[in-house]
């Protein structure tokens, strides 16, 4: 928030140097921007509230989606008049907002809210709640988080039921409420209702077909029907209409009433049936999304084998204390977060890390709940509990991810919100002008007002994009790569230019021997000796060099010695010998035309030389290097066929980053970068106006991340910084992930706007046919929720993407 703050240039060190009396003539005013949820948005609300004359101060709050606006003594109408010019709804929030003593935050289960239409409702409903703060939509889970005041939670489950939205409050447990399966309560679509009703209709048809739609049989079947069948919607739009909202029930209810009066009781009844029936057929393919995201609540396994003091018990995995020794057999999956202990195995981690390939674990090595064993037995100490591990803290990101508005869903509900009236007015436009003005027959026209009145519905249009969002969310976390809200999964197929880390994002970070060029003498001789000189040093070319050759038996090293700034020395087998840099060379004497030109060309290649010597000869160069992943060459390879120019931005010295660049077939290279640097070189793209994404690691190059409209965090299992900080988090270290997001992103772009053509397109052919008579209501009916489920499908076809 201070950030925020200071970039915006707000003026809050003129305002503190003013003085005491200047300081108690100002006011701070709360603000609650309910659809704040990014950067982009906040610097919006505070342009237009910096402008006014007399803001002094303007603190962000992104979590609580508040703002604090320090002000002399404005009214409460010029900022909220300043504040609705940035777009955003803006509101006043209580004082006691930002107290945590005062507020109260609860999440209550909503079980009949399936779609927008039911968020629309509510939200309309407790928006005018004075308690009520904030709201937080999550369709997918039907929860619902809503922040008001204490001691007014029973008026917030009063306001739902009065929408026909009964609530029940999630109890706090450390059971993992928040990661539990969501049981539905709804029966199988084909109920006993239903299918009542669905014989009703078709005894309605056959007696009107046989005697004549006016027939009492017909007219009793037909009633029969929409009560059976409609009950429900009717009540559903009774509500809305008093809510002043035109919602999809709203309409129904209204052509099914139209038919009635104009004496179409079958085809009443039949559109009925079928809305109720293809809204149940929606309801269970919007299922199959919320399981999609339940499936990840289900990786990690509910009981857990600990050691306790009288042997090894089964204990749910949510009581199992961080510290605690927990077994895990071949073929079981990890319970808990934890460390290795005791014994030695491979484990899956795809689930986590979305990596192919089973990963080797010993005593040291982290292993993540959800993952499996693949052969050993092994015992790992807790690390976190179960709501704290990292399947946890991916779940959690992915249920607020999929809360949070992407910005085509935002404008599809601005959309929707002049639509379903525009067409609504057009309806009773075509029921009434050409009756009264032209002595068109009355019926025809109400009649084909009544089709326009079902094309009305919006449902397929709404409902489009946060499947589709949804869906792309957990195609990505399935895969190891943790997208932070809608917002960059649809802005990634922007990138244009994506620049990268060096060290941990194309190497591996860890420096190794990558050759041994031996001078004079015999180069099994020259690793024992510097094996053991390196053995007495924990500096990493020391570590290096230890790794390179582990196996090979150490000697015994006496009078060792560090020397600072070049190397170490010792005696071994009663000889002195050096090992260092460049410069312990120079320093020995030892220095030749030929030793330089090789010393150089080392360099020149990226590697650091490290060179044996003793008294004056040099014995054996030991090159190294921080080795490239194997991998980093096919993702540079693959950024580069999607369109993304790539550069790599990096502290390391030139001739290393350039080889490395090199070796990667990166676009361009900038070394010796400091952090502040690195920060000013994404910003210059940016002021150039192009879309650049930055990867690191979440925390040495957190301005650089910040700046960039997309920050990439490598390998974050496990890490918590780099989950919360970065807008994208590859779980592994694998560099295709960042094309892989690309492409889904492409994918998730594509899939949105063939579903809001697709939504628009329909409507648009069946307006027309309506107007010209060639439409009947179950064609309509027909039309718009076929249209509904084809936007479902198509948004769930995420899901199963390779990408």
């Amino acid at each position: 928030m201070s950030e925020a703050c200071a970039s915006s240039g707000c003026g809050c060190s003129a305002s503190a140097s003013e003085g005491g009396l200047a300081q108690a003539r100002h006011r701070s005013t709360l603000l609650s921007v309910p659809d704040m949820c990014c950067q982009t948005e906040s610097r919006m609300v505070e342009t237009a509230l910096l402008k006014v004359d007399g803001v002094h101060e303007v603190v962000l709050d992104l979590v609580r989606r508040t703002v604090r606006v320090t002000h002399d003594d404005l009214g409460d109408d010029v900022l909220l008049e300043a504040g609705k010019r940035s777009g955003l709804t803006v509101h006043l929030s209580s004082p006691a907002a930002d107290v945590d003593a005062t507020v109260q935050r609860s999440v209550i289960s909503v079980e009949k809210m399936d779609c927008p239409t039911e968020e629309a409702l509510i939200r309309k409903r407790l928006g005018s709640e004075p308690a009520v703060h904030n709201l937080d939509f999550n369709l997918i889970q039907r929860r619902l988080t809503v922040d008001h005041e204490l001691g007014t939670l029973d008026n917030v489950l009063a306001a739902l039921r009065s929408v026909g939205m009964d609530g029940s409050l999630v109890a706090d447990s450390a059971k993992r409420p928040t990661f539990a399966r969501v049981r539905s309560e709804k029966k199988s679509p084909f109920d006993l209702r239903l299918a009542a009703g669905g014989v009703a209709a078709i005894l309605a048809e056959v007696f009107a077909v046989a005697y004549g739609d006016g027939f009492w049989a017909s007219i009793a079947f037909s009633l029969l029907a929409i009560a059976a069948a409609g009950t429900g919607v009717y009540r559903k739009g009774w509500i809305a209409l008093r809510q002043r909202n035109l919602n999809m029930n709203t309409l129904m209810s209204m052509a099914v009433t139209g038919a009635v009066l104009i004496g179409q009781w079958p085809e009443a009844a039949w559109v009925m049936v079928l809305f109720a029936l293809a809204e149940a057929i929606e309801a269970r393919s919007l299922d199959r999304a919320r399981h999609a995201v339940e499936g990840l609540m289900e990786i990690a396994p509910e009981m857990a084998t600990v050691k306790a003091s009288t042997g090894w018990t089964s204990v749910h995995a949510a009581d199992v204390l961080v510290g605690s020794v927990v077994r895990a057999r071949p073929g079981e999956r990890i319970a808990l977060d934890g460390e290795v202990t005791v014994g030695a195995t491979s484990i899956d981690q795809s689930p986590i890390t979305g990596e192919s390939a089973p990963v080797d674990k010993e005593p040291g090595s982290k292993v993540f709940a959800g993952t499996i064993n693949q052969h050993g037995e092994i015992e790992y100490r807790v690390t976190a509990s179960a709501n704290q591990s990292t399947l946890a803290r991916i779940i959690h990101s992915v249920q607020e991810a999929q809360a949070s508005r992407a910005p085509t869903q935002r404008f599809i509900d601005v959309f929707a919100t002049y639509y379903t009236p525009a067409v609504f007015a057009l309806a009773v436009g075509v029921a009434i002008v050409p009756p009264l003005f032209f002595a068109a027959p009355w019926l025809t026209w109400v009649y084909r007002a009544l089709v326009m009145l079902v094309i009305a519905c919006p449902c397929a249009l709404v409902i489009s994009t946060p499947v589709t969002v949804i869906s792309g969310l957990t195609a990505a976390a399935r895969r190891g790569i943790l997208i932070k809200g809608g917002l960059y999964l649809e802005e990634g197929h922007k990138l244009k230019v994506l620049a990268l880390d060096k060290t941990g994002t194309l190497t591996r970070g860890k420096p190794s021997v990558t050759e041994v060029i031996t001078i004079e003498g015999a180069e099994k001789e020259h690793l024992r000796i510097a094996v053991s000189l390196a053995d007495r040093s924990d500096h990493p070319v020391s570590l290096a060099i230890r790794g390179y050759a582990e196996d090979i038996r150490h000697a015994d090293v006496s009078e060792f010695k560090a020397l600072p700034g070049m190397g170490i020395e010792g005696v071994v087998d009663g000889i002195r010998y050096r090992l260092g840099n460049h410069r312990l060379v120079e320093a020995s004497g030892a220095c030749s035309a030929a030793l330089e030109a090789l010393l150089d060309g080392l360099e020149e290649m990226g590697k650091t030389a490290v060179v044996l010597t003793s008294s004056t000869r040099a014995l054996a160069i030991f090159a190294i290097a921080d080795t490239v992943r194997p991998q980093s060459r096919k993702a540079i390879d693959e950024l580069r066929q999607l369109g993304v120019h790539t550069v790599m931005l990096t502290g390391d010295n030139r001739h290393t980053a350039e080889a490395i660049g090199k070796q990667v077939g990166i676009d361009d290279v900038q070394a010796e970068l400091l952090p502040e640097q690195k920060l000013a070189a994404v910003a210059g793209y940016a002021a150039k106006g192009l879309n650049v994404g930055m990867v690191g690691d979440g925390i040495n190059d957190a301005p650089a991340l910040a700046k960039a409209n997309i920050g990439f965090a490598m390998g974050a299992a496990g890490t918590d910084t780099a989950i919360e900080t970065a807008d994208v988090a590859l779980m592994d270290d694998d560099p295709r992930k960042l094309a892989s997001f690309v492409r889904l992103s492409n994918a998730t772009k594509v899939a949105l706007w063939q579903n809001i053509t697709l939504a628009l397109g329909i409507k648009a052919v069946f307006l027309v046919l309506a107007f010209m008579g060639n439409a009947t209501l179950w064609m309509a009916v027909f039309a718009d929720m076929g249209a509904s489920l084809i936007v479902v499908f198509n948004g769930m076809r995420l899901l199963r993407r390779r990408i």
